[in-house]
């Protein structure tokens, strides 16, 4: 489970407590809301099924998977079906070559979600073998499905247009400068980055 309200809270009343700038806008604007994802490879087969195009069409996508294989499905179900199967729940080409790169490691005992590396970058080099899984899908999910409380996924634009304007730069920065950036809210870059989200959306801005 990611990180909750309460820990949310927590987190984020430490760094408020360390940083005023980011105390001030904290008092400002409020906490933001978790976002929470379930633990194992049915999240990361839905980023697969996500990326690249809308929210309705992942979930139209997904709905379809879930109808052919069934809500409780193993990883061998995906690799039993064939081309035209998969394409007949939207599935591209590509798309499908990600989730049977995904459903092979866990059926070949490479990857177990219940044992995920404590460490965080020995998670994401572990989770980045997944064709298809970059270290941003792989910090996502570490941060929205484990919980992991010192994860800053600097390569997201809303995190470095957060950074942008928490800090008051006059250009984004890009995810080199943003991960160095990040390192004055360890540890507790998990709910930053949360936060981020929360202060780059919020209308009051």
């Amino acid at each position: 489970m990611g990180l909750t309200a309460q820990a949310i809270r927590s987190e984020m009343d430490a760094l408020g407590a360390k940083d005023a700038r980011v105390g001030e806008e904290l008092a400002r604007i409020g906490y933001p809301e978790p976002r929470l994802r379930d633990r194992g490879y049915k999240t990361l087969l839905r980023t697969i099924v996500g990326q690249q195009v809308s929210v309705a069409a992942a979930a139209s996508m997904w709905n379809k998977l879930i109808a052919e294989v069934g809500e409780d499905f193993q990883p061998s179900c995906i690799l039993e079906r064939d081309f035209d199967t998969l394409r007949a729940c939207g599935l591209s080409r590509q798309k499908q070559g990600y989730a049977r790169s995904l459903c092979e490691l866990l059926e070949a005992g490479e990857l177990d979600f219940g044992a995920i590396p404590a460490d965080d970058e020995e998670a994401i080099e572990l989770l980045t073998r997944i064709k298809g899984i970059g270290r941003w899908s792989a910090e996502i999910y570490l941060l929205f499905a484990e919980g992991r409380k010192d994860v800053w996924p600097a390569g997201d634009l809303a995190v470095q247009e957060g950074v942008k304007r928490l800090l008051d730069m006059e250009e984004r920065p890009k995810e080199k400068e943003c991960r160095e950036l990040g390192e004055r809210w360890s540890p507790h870059r998990g709910a930053m980055a949360i936060f981020t989200w929360h202060f780059y959306a919020n209308p009051a801005l």
